[in-house]
């Protein structure tokens, strides 16, 4: 279990519900980092005394060094100040939730500095999987996920890497806000309709990925990376329900599935207590109360994020960078409603074809990728 912890993102649905689970399991917080809600990081700060925190707003971070002048938490800005926090000395693990790319560069400095990471920050593992997969091994740390899905696989598997005993890892997919709708259906639906998640209460970005099936995509390249798998033998079913968080089907076909009540709090504390199990704030599943449990095909005609995302990851080097990047600046621009809800999948995927790709690429190629992914999104939304 452990007992002490750098939390980055600590203000976002991840990150507060981690430091939920901190106070309930006394476990030491060093050093907190967030976007811009410096009101919430006070309040935090105030709580776990961390050693320093961080925003990346230069002026959120002055506001808040202002409202905690009279502690000796020291107050740092900017992703300098975030990746300091990082590589704080008295940290053996960091949870990153960080949102998007920005998750990159502290996830590997604080591999560096040899943490244990805690990741729910899926794009980490999207657009620079090889790097962290590599400097991990070298330095002989531990990944944990924290995503619902993955942790479940995690736990199916026992930690382990999957073997020849592994036939196929089942990622369930709630289907987002559009499930059920053909594409005539998807031309002209509105922001708040795609925020509307029937089961998780999530970020804007992560519940636009949701209902594009993006998310799910991303998801499968994590899944290459933390589990060291083909993407051929990832399978992804549509569960409505969200009991089933996912599934691992064995040689003989025998399958292992984690259910879980509809929250990513229980996968949150088991990336910060495996191997053990700790009694949890979190209601128990109630069987007699689920009435149906489905498991159905996705409709890859009318989402074809997941085809994107495969064909990225199956290309290899910095396509899986590049498609990330341009998604995220598509997803930010459908929700300034400057593109389509179709436009999303369409401008990562040709963004993913601009790519000038490298085999052996450093972490200079991914941020260079990376930003000329998001430049021709913003270029193409232009002309539409």
């Amino acid at each position: 279990m452990v007992k002490d912890l750098t939390l980055l993102g600590s203000t976002g649905s991840i990150g507060a519900k981690a430091a939920k689970i901190c106070k309930l399991h006394g476990i030491r917080v060093h050093a907190l980092t967030a976007s811009v809600n410096y009101e919430l990081l006070e309040k935090q700060a105030r709580y776990f005394k961390p050693r320093k925190v961080a925003l990346l707003s230069e002026n959120s971070a002055k506001e808040l060094k202002l409202r905690l002048s009279d502690t000796d938490i020291k107050v740092l800005s900017g992703i300098e100040g975030i990746s300091e926090c990082a590589v704080l000395e008295e940290s053996n693990t960091v949870l990153n939730s960080i949102v998007g790319i920005a998750g990159l560069v502290p996830t590997l400095d604080a591999i560096e500095a040899g943490k244990n990471i805690a990741l729910a920050n899926k794009e980490t593992m999207v657009a620079g999987g090889t790097l962290v997969k590599k400097l991990a091994e070298e330095k002989n740390v531990k990944i944990y996920p924290v995503d619902t899905e993955h942790s479940a696989i995690y736990q199916c598997l026992s930690g382990k890497k999957p073997n020849s005993q592994v036939k196929r890892l089942i990622l369930t997919a709630s289907g987002g806000a559009f499930f059920g709708k053909k594409r005539d259906e998807l031309k002209d639906v509105t922001i708040s309709e795609a925020l509307n998640h029937p089961n998780w209460s999530m970020g804007q970005k992560i519940t636009i990925d949701s209902a594009t099936m993006m998310n799910k995509g991303l998801e499968i390249i994590e899944a290459v990376h933390l589990f060291d798998v083909d993407e051929s033998k990832i399978d992804v079913l549509i569960h409505p329900q969200s009991i089933v968080h996912s599934m691992v089907e064995f040689c003989d076909g025998a399958i292992m599935a984690q259910l879980g009540p509809v929250d990513t709090g229980l996968a949150i504390q088991y990336s910060l207590t495996a191997p053990d199990r700790l009694p949890s704030f979190y209601d128990s599943l109630t069987f007699e109360q689920i009435t149906k449990i489905e498991f159905l095909k996705p409709d890859n005609d009318t989402f074809d994020a997941m085809d994107i995302c495969r064909e990225a990851i199956r290309r290899g080097g910095l396509y899986p960078a590049s498609l990330n990047a341009a998604n995220e600046m598509a997803n930010m621009l459908f929700r300034q409603n400057k593109i389509s809800f179709l436009d999303i999948s369409y401008l990562s995927a040709k963004a993913m074809e601009k790519t000038e790709n490298k085999e052996n690429f450093t972490l200079l190629d991914v941020l260079a990728a990376d930003r000329i992914a998001r430049e021709y999104v913003k270029e193409e939304a232009i002309k539409r």
